[in-house]
Parts: C-alpha cells; structure tokens; sequence
C-alpha cells in the first residue's frame, strides 16, 4: 500500500539564507518564539555563525567564492537554543529517504540538504551541494516529495529521482550525503539575552580566530583565507585584478556580486539579516551596546552591498567599475574589525545584564 502525508498550515514564508529562513519557519512551527514567532533576521543571529571565507582556485568556475557565515550554523543554533541535533549521514539512497519519511510519518520536518542545480523548480546550472530545504511531506503514488525552500513561496512538488540526486551530489563545497538533521527542540526557549551574549561571543570568535574546516576547504585555493583575514585578503586580492583581460575581469566582478548581493545571503553577505537579528535584541532586551551593534552591522552590510552594486553597473566601463569596487572593498577590512569589537561588546553587555 502506497502512502502519502503532508504536514498541514506549515508556516513557511519566502527567505534571505536558507538555513535562517528554514530554521524560522521550524521555530514558527513548534510555536516558538520571544513575544511571538521570531524573524529571519533574529534567527541567524542568534546561530552565532557570521563568519568570513574567501579563495580563489583555478579548479572553480567562477574562479572565486566568498561566503560570509561559517560552516554551522544548522547545529549552533539549536544548541544555543536548548535543543538536541542529531546530523545523520550515508552513501546509501534508501537509508537516506527513510529518515525523511520516518521524520514526515510522525509528524515533523525534515531539515536536509540538497544540491541546487538538482532541484528542479530553482532551474540553475550553478551546483551547491550544502542548501537547506525542508521537506513537510510525501506521495508514494506520485513518487514526489512537498518541499519548502527559503526561494519559493509556495509548497513545491519535488520528484524522488530529482531529490535523491541532490541528495546524492558531489559538487561543490562538499558531498551531501543525504544529510538529515533531527532536531528535539526544547518546550520553551533559554533567556533571550543570554542566547544573544553567547551567539554574539561566537561570531566575534568566528571573525577573530576562526576555526576549520569553514564552508569551503582552502587548502585548494590559489588564495583564501577566513575570518578578518579573508577581508584583508580580498581587499588585497581586487587591487590587483586591473592587469586582468576585460572579460575575465567581468566574471570576477560579476561573481563577487552575486556572492554578496543573490547567493542566499539576505543581502550585504549576511550582514544585513546581522544587522535585522540585532535591532530586535535591541529591542527586546533594551540593550544599548546591542543597539549600536545594529548600527555597525548595518554600516558593514551596505558597504559590502555598495561593492557589490558596484562591479555590475554594466553602463560603466569595467575597469572604472573595479576602482570603484575596491574603493569600496578597501572600507571593510576596518568595518569589519568595529563589526567583532561591537559584537563583543554586545556580549559583555548582555552577559552582565
């Protein structure tokens, strides 16, 4: 006999990253929450996962990648938020498929991975192995799978063949591996400001002495770094580009856009859903070295969006758009420093309240 389930009135609403936006709606689903269900922005931060990894290698097309949260997000913020994770991962496609269903079939999401060039409604060429969806639900008649993604606003009808390969990838940064998190979330969250001074500890942490492996392994990289380093890097790295040939120096310009501005990064390569997450512990705890972390995180995050904007003024000459673009670049490595000061000032703040 063929099943099919569906979890209903799950509370999913399009979002900026998808390990934020799906663990928003997770949060919303279990009702909770600090004076309602909490926002994306909120969310994130509290995951204590801002962080910094940039490289370039000849092995990638495009031949760079800059990613601005570490590589944990999905298990640091449960366990800042009292709950139990467990990452359960195989080579085996049935295995894999029996988590899923084990967790739809007693009534819970399923947090996994998949590769985005395999889920058909997103229709990209780009492969990136580590994207969270969730899944609420199942046909085995259809043989389709209910998807939720931080991209779509609607429930999408995923086939299994289409879901089992970007289960299955073994593209970049790293094999999926049909991850699965099974998460027991707590009856009521922790002190908000409690959570806020750990979460803001540990990004300061992941800035200033950040720890790998990152999101990306760097030991392939012609040039990378991770933490304030990787700014520095960068800022270093777009000073030199103008001996480039034009069109190569289209797709670097081209791609650090997309890398700050379009890839899942709420904008501002995270910095703006930091800057969202800190004006609501601002708000709901009063504290004022909390509001002026929103103001830095806000600075930093336009300046990182103004450098993106920059290289894709396609009405401007290319090379007039790479000084302006480093002109931009240049500001962060100091922006980004104020950024982990606030951070662990924040946190003292909170720590001490």
């Amino acid at each position: 006999m063929t099943r099919q389930t569906l979890i209903e009135n799950y509370p999913h609403r399009v979002g900026g990253h998808c390990g934020s936006a799906a663990m928003r709606d997770l949060l919303h689903w279990q009702g909770l929450g600090w004076e309602g269900p909490p926002d994306e922005g909120l969310v994130f931060t509290l995951g204590g996962s801002l962080g910094l990894s940039y490289l370039r290698s000849s092995d990638l097309f495009p031949p760079l990648y800059l990613v601005g949260r570490d590589s944990d997000f999905e298990l640091n913020l449960p366990h800042l938020l009292g709950a139990q994770v467990q990452v359960l991962t195989t080579d085996d496609p049935r295995e894999g498929w029996s988590w899923i269903s084990q967790e739809v079939d007693a009534g819970r999401p399923a947090l996994i991975w998949g590769d985005i060039a395999e889920l058909p409604y997103l229709r990209v060429r780009l492969q990136m192995s580590r994207h969270d969806i969730v899944v609420i639900g199942y046909d085995e008649a259809e043989r389709i799978a209910f998807v939720v993604d931080n991209d779509r606003a609607e429930v999408q009808k995923v086939p299994f063949d289409a879901l089992a390969r970007a289960r299955s990838s073994m593209s970049f940064p790293q094999p999926t591996r049909h991850t699965t998190y099974r998460i027991a979330w707590p009856h009521e969250l922790p002190d908000l400001a409690q959570v806020a001074a750990a979460a803001f500890r540990q990004s300061a942490a992941n800035m200033r002495h950040p720890t790998p492996p990152g999101v990306v392994d760097l030991t392939t990289a012609v040039s990378g770094s991770e933490g304030l380093a990787a700014v520095a890097q960068l800022a270093a790295d777009v000073r030199t580009w103008s001996h480039l040939p034009a069109d190569e120096l289209e797709i670097l310009l081209f791609s650090l856009s997309a890398f700050i501005e379009k890839a899942g990064t709420g904008g501002g390569l995270f910095r703006k859903l930091l800057a969202d997450g800190c004006a609501d512990v601002a708000r709901l705890t009063g504290d004022l070295a909390t509001e002026d972390l929103a103001v830095a995180a806000r600075h930093c995050a336009q300046t990182w969006t103004e450098a993106g904007r920059a290289g894709i003024e396609h009405e401007v000459d290319v090379r007039t758009r790479l000084e302006r673009v480093a002109s931009a670049v240049s500001l962060l490595p100091t922006l980004e420093l104020q950024l982990a000061e606030a951070l662990e000032s924040a946190s003292r703040s909170l720590a001490a309240a």
